[in-house]
């Protein structure tokens, strides 16, 4: 299996959005230097092609290992969020299809009277949330407070928590939680 080096460089060089020049600025090298390796009119030596590569930065091994086949996914249309909540609440995850994922982020939407249960939770990891519209009753360890529309919380999870809806109205809440324990 044959590597071709120019073609792997300039979808690098275009990932990133840079011309030949910027590249070339950034390596320390000629923008015909870049030009001939991207033509595969010349096949750079390991050094010369680590040194272009320096100006990334980017190591041999990620260079060799990127994989163009298929681009990940960048937008999502909110079709593409599955509704991973239930009962009175809807949680609508983006990014459900990347894998290796470090965070979620959530659409939420408690309808009146939702609750996430008597019991307090506890989880691992951080959240945080905004609100977009109505009002959450927000309980964190022994501390509770009503955030209305632009109010934020932010928490470790593994203290114990409580978001209610009192309200006779939903409640649309933007939340991010890490690790994602929705993988």
């Amino acid at each position: 299996m044959s590597v071709d080096v120019g073609l792997r460089l300039l979808a690098i060089r275009k990932m990133h959005g840079w011309s030949q020049r910027e590249m070339a600025k950034r390596a320390g090298v000629t923008n015909s230097t870049i030009s001939v390796i991207e033509q595969d009119r010349v096949s750079p030596s390991v050094s010369s092609l680590k040194k272009v590569l320096d100006g990334i930065p980017m190591s041999l091994a990620d260079f060799f290992m990127v994989d163009f086949e298929e681009a990940p996914q960048v937008f999502y249309t909110a079709a593409e969020m599955p509704n991973v909540g239930g009962g009175e609440i809807d949680c609508h995850l983006l990014g459900s299809n990347k894998r290796n994922r470090a965070m979620s982020i959530t659409h939420e939407t408690y309808c009146a009277g939702a609750d996430t249960g008597e019991q307090l939770r506890v989880e691992e990891g951080q959240q945080g949330g905004i609100l977009v519209e109505g009002q959450l009753e927000v309980t964190v360890g022994r501390e509770t407070m009503v955030l209305r529309a632009g109010d934020g919380y932010y928490f470790d999870g593994r203290r114990p928590h409580r978001l209610r809806n009192l309200s006779d109205t939903n409640c649309v809440v933007v939340v991010t939680r890490t690790p994602d324990a929705t993988q």
